[in-house]
């Protein structure tokens, strides 16, 4: 496989972002439901999950702004990579899957400060660095109401 193949295959996330409308949420819909069925209880293991899904991101994003544009809407690595970010160290309950994604796509969609700043950096830098910011803000937002609320 040619490395502008593997590119669109990570960039789209194995094609999920020619999801017909709204493919970032779709992209962070189908994160959450893998992470549900497939990653185990412990959830220190998608930090470095993450980790590993920012450099794809950054690299395959980079080789496909060419033919998708700049963030174009097929690229949802970044938001892949941003849904896992939301998802650490929370707790398996789907409360708290649906409030991180609910929260996730708030941030992505209102990107708080330096988020919108973020996304003028060049290439696969300012397509991923928003998101997970965003991500940041959800996981955040997520554990500050676990705390102060004590839903659990």
């Amino acid at each position: 496989m040619r490395k502008s193949q593997l590119a669109k295959l990570i960039s789209t996330f194995f094609y999920a972002g020619y999801f017909p409308f709204a493919p970032g949420t779709f992209g962070s819909l189908i994160t959450l439901v893998i992470i549900w069925f497939l990653i185990p209880l412990f959830f220190y293991i998608l930090l470095p999950i993450s980790l590993g899904l920012f450099f794809l991101s950054v690299w395959s994003a980079s080789r496909v702004e060419e033919t998708f544009g700049k963030d174009g809407s097929p690229i949802v690595i970044d938001e892949v990579t941003g849904m896992v970010i939301s998802l650490i160290f929370v707790p398996k309950e789907i409360k708290f899957f649906v409030g991180a994604f609910l929260l996730f796509r708030l941030f992505d969609i209102i990107k708080p400060p330096p988020a919108r700043r973020m996304e003028r950096l060049k290439g696969g830098w300012g397509v991923t660095l928003d998101d997970v910011i965003a991500g940041i803000y959800a996981n955040l937002s997520l554990h500050l109401i676990l705390y102060f609320v004590n839903l659990r």
